[in-house]
């Protein structure tokens, strides 16, 4: 376990990430949308997804820092 997520929660409640054909990625956690990425943010992000594919964990932390929930 790591000290960015001491609970486990990116394992027991991951995020989801789908991104549209104009480019913005949607977030979701639990079937919810939790946030949406819009433009250059989108598109880095978009890159870092795509790098990290091989990386659950990694992806994992991506979404959750583009949420704002990596924290809680």
């Amino acid at each position: 376990m790591s000290d960015v997520d001491k609970r486990g929660r990116l394992e027991s409640d991951p995020f989801d990430a789908r991104v549209t054909a104009s480019g913005t990625v949607l977030i979701s956690r639990g079937g919810r949308l939790v946030a949406t990425v819009r433009g250059k943010a989108a598109e880095r992000l978009a890159t870092a997804l795509d790098r990290a594919v091989d990386d659950a964990r990694a992806v994992q932390l991506l979404l959750a820092k583009a949420t704002g929930h990596y924290k809680h």
